[in-house]
């Protein structure tokens, strides 16, 4: 241990919902959950020629417009994000159709079948947090929430899932070994 290193105990509570594979059982249920939310989304999506098919685009152009007519009215959205909308994703909304779709296709199988969790959930509360930012309420604040909570505990919350086999074949940041062939015990 380093001289200025301060090490504080992880309290009980955190440690067994973020490293217990026994509060994988809990973890599974909120997976199987915002996976599913995300997959029925996604699958509407991937099949609906709005988004997908040969009208590609026009569902998230009316989205955009509607984001940016709540902007215009001072509500909801922010000046940024419009701006963003206005001047990116709309110019872009073929593009951007096809990758929320499939997007939400992907964060669904990833949480239903645990693999890469933590990543799944991550890149599902981004596109939650868009959707808020775009002045879309629905259920994207609980599904943030819960992805936050599933990002945070990635080792664990796909126990009950491919995780358990593919984390430590892939292996993590502190467990690669050095180019020494020592493993680095670095903590943080």
């Amino acid at each position: 241990m380093a001289k200025n290193e301060i090490i504080i105990p992880e309290n009980p509570v955190s440690n067994f919902l973020f490293s217990s594979t026994k509060a994988g059982l809990i973890w599974l249920v909120i997976r199987l959950y915002v996976g599913y939310a995300w997959l029925t989304a996604g699958w509407k999506k991937v099949t609906s020629p709005a988004w997908t098919g040969d009208q590609a685009g026009s569902a998230l152009q009316g989205f955009v417009k509607g984001a940016l007519a709540k902007a215009e009215a001072g509500k909801d959205v922010t000046g940024w994000y419009a701006g963003f909308l206005e001047n990116f994703v709309l110019p872009n909304a073929k593009v951007f159709g096809y990758l929320v779709a499939f997007g939400e296709v992907l964060v669904g199988l990833g949480l239903i079948l645990g693999l890469l969790t933590g990543i799944a959930a991550f890149f599902g509360g981004v596109m939650n947090v868009s959707f808020l930012f775009a002045g879309t309420l629905s259920t994207n604040p609980i599904l943030f929430i819960l992805a936050t909570w599933l990002v945070l505990a990635w080792k664990n919350a796909g126990w009950y899932g491919l995780d358990r086999w593919a984390l430590p074949i892939l292996g993590t940041p502190w467990g690669r070994k050095s180019a020494a062939g020592k493993a680095n015990t670095t903590q943080f």
